[in-house]
């Protein structure tokens, strides 16, 4: 099996979507770890989307806007993953939002590990500040400020590979689903992290680090895999 092309363009356009959404000061943190690790918690249906044969996990806080629920902080705490047709995808370890609403919604119409959090961005003399706190389930925090530096004109296909993902994959009752997203290329900067604690992503030195502006997001309803 091989897994479809990395793009930095969604693949097909999602002309009936089933939420329009805005992603908003989105900053991408991600490490290096071990692919057994890994391997454990991924559903044998998916397997392990890999990079120059090393396995990713991100940390990715930023402000979502949706409809009638307003502008509303999340983070999430992802991997790369393909499925037996070479579709890519992020497989979600968590998701918190300070939005109880979202938090059940989610859960329910898509099967994915949401957590109600209390949660704030601010920007202040050009650094972005994310400091969250779970509210229910495993005990989350994270304390995060990062300084967003200079654009990125031509992203290079690890670039891509870390933030152009344009479907999930959750289990929702038993079965794996996966839903497609579409949104134009991110703008992309390279960014410092100025702080960061957290006990969300389990690994220990620094990350690779990208910020956006943000994007305006379609997505699709879940179907089975």
């Amino acid at each position: 099996m091989t897994p479809e092309p990395i793009t930095a363009d969604p693949p097909r356009a999602i002309d009936h979507p089933a939420s329009r959404q805005q992603w908003l000061h989105l900053t991408f943190l991600h490490w290096t770890i071990g692919r057994d690790t890994l391997r454990r918690q991924i559903p044998r249906e998916l397997e392990l989307d890999l990079f120059d044969g090393k396995a990713w996990i991100g940390l990715v806080p930023f402000n979502l806007q949706f409809g009638g629920m307003g502008t509303f902080p999340e983070t999430n705490v992802r991997t790369y993953v393909v499925d037996a047709k070479g579709r890519r995808g992020v497989w979600f370890f968590s998701l918190d939002a300070a939005r109880l609403a979202a938090v059940v919604g989610a859960r329910v119409a898509y099967g994915l590990p949401y957590f109600w959090n209390t949660m704030s961005v601010t920007v202040a003399n050009g650094a972005v500040t994310y400091r969250s706190k779970r509210l229910h389930g495993p005990a989350g925090f994270s304390d995060i400020v990062v300084q967003p530096g200079v654009v990125i004109n031509e992203p290079t296909a690890f670039e891509h590979f870390l933030t152009a993902r344009w479907r999930l994959f959750a289990r929702r009752f038993g079965r794996i689903v996966s839903a497609d997203v579409d949104h134009p290329r991110w703008p992309l900067q390279r960014a410092v992290v100025e702080k960061l604690e957290q006990n969300l992503v389990p690994v220990n030195g620094a990350p690779i680090v990208h910020f956006s502006s943000g994007v305006a997001v379609r997505a699709t309803w879940p179907e089975s895999v």
